[in-house]
């Protein structure tokens, strides 16, 4: 048998991953998330936001959903997105080992800055992520400016 090395930062890192898991989605769920309104619903889908030359792009995480079931808004700078995962019936609760999937309507809203075209946002669902793609007005791209230090 070989001897592991025990690393007692590796466990520390690990546990607070954890704490900062649990912490983020208790204040989702209360409506205090980073940036967003109040929440609504049991659960929240996980979301990346990023940045290139020509759009702001925002990914969800809705595996599961019929794209029937998903509502994309965009009102006063705000994008509101909105869905629900409905619960199988066809299977009893009983019958369950493990329920960690969360079920039911959930709400996100997003502050949007004023550079983008409202008119022109589109979204594609493929194998459950949501891709909202939010158009830069046309002279909002960002310039270089070389700084010379003296």
């Amino acid at each position: 048998m070989a001897l592991v090395k025990w690393d007692p930062f590796k466990d520390l890192l690990s546990i607070q991953d954890r704490m900062n898991r649990l912490f983020d989605e208790t204040l989702t769920r209360t409506g205090r998330g980073e940036g967003e309104e109040l929440a609504r619903g049991v659960w929240s889908p996980a979301v990346d936001i990023y940045e290139t030359d020509e759009s702001i792009i925002l990914k969800a995480e809705i595996p599961g959903i019929d794209k029937k079931e998903v509502s994309i808004e965009v009102k006063n700078n705000m994008l509101i997105l909105k869905g629900e995962r409905k619960f199988e019936k066809e299977i009893k609760e009983e019958n369950y080992h493990r329920m960690e999937r969360a079920y039911g309507a959930f709400q996100r809203t997003f502050t949007l800055p004023n550079i983008i075209e409202k008119e022109n946002v589109k979204a594609k669902y493929k194998d459950g992520i949501l891709e909202i793609t939010l158009p830069k007005v046309k002279g909002a791209k960002p310039k270089h400016v070389k700084v010379e230090v003296q």
